[in-house]
């Protein structure tokens, strides 16, 4: 999926998840995300979640315990493999399913997308592919919940970075921003990195 001349090179995924522990991963983070239990809590939301990138399956296991009916999506058939095994162990069903979401083959509209670190690694030119993918998978009024690193983080390498407006230009047109607030990317990394969190609503216009 990624071409040469892409400015930022990220490891690839399935031989990352093959031959790394997963909690030693900079994403690793067991509880729920903060900000998507809060936003959560303050819609209300249940039904059909999905979890884009999902890696260690982490966060797709605890929508499973709020009582989501959860899809569970990433690159590596390694990531998703081990996933399933842990979600079983805990007796928790999950749809955990090999996909590219530039490439979707999942054909089912959920309530929420979770997106807690796929769409910042991806090359700048696919983003719009991005959000035509993600509305298509939303019933009309569903929400998308997106963390990504933010442009005020100066770590060196790691995912791509953004402003508030850059995600209001790249998703105006199929969402309506709700809110997005400044936050932290939970994980194993000391300290937690800058991100921004966003709640988008798909709109009829899309």
């Amino acid at each position: 999926m990624r071409k040469t001349k892409d400015p930022i090179d990220f490891p690839d995924w399935e031989s990352l998840y093959r031959n790394e522990r997963t909690e030693t991963m900079p994403w690793y983070y067991p509880p729920l995300d903060p900000d998507l239990e809060s936003a959560l809590q303050e819609l209300g939301k249940k039904g059909a979640a999905l979890d884009i990138g999902t890696g260690p399956g982490t966060q797709a296991s605890a929508l499973a315990l709020l009582g989501f009916r959860v899809t569970a999506t990433d690159l590596s058939a390694t990531a998703v493999g081990n996933a399933a095994k842990e979600a079983k162990k805990r007796g928790l069903e999950i749809a955990f399913i090999e996909d590219d979401i530039l490439h979707t083959r999942l054909t089912e509209r959920f309530d929420l997308i979770f997106d807690r670190g796929c769409f910042h690694t991806l090359p700048p030119k696919r983003r719009k592919d991005y959000v035509s993918a993600v509305s298509g998978l939303l019933r009309e009024g569903g929400f998308l919940f997106l963390k990504a690193f933010s442009h005020l983080e100066r770590m060196k390498g790691g995912p791509y970075r953004f402003k508030k407006e850059d995600i209001r230009r790249l998703f105006e047109g199929k969402f309506d921003l709700l809110s997005i607030e400044d936050t932290v990317f939970h994980g194993t990394l000391t300290p937690f990195p800058k991100a921004l969190f966003c709640v988008l609503k798909k709109t009829g216009r899309g």
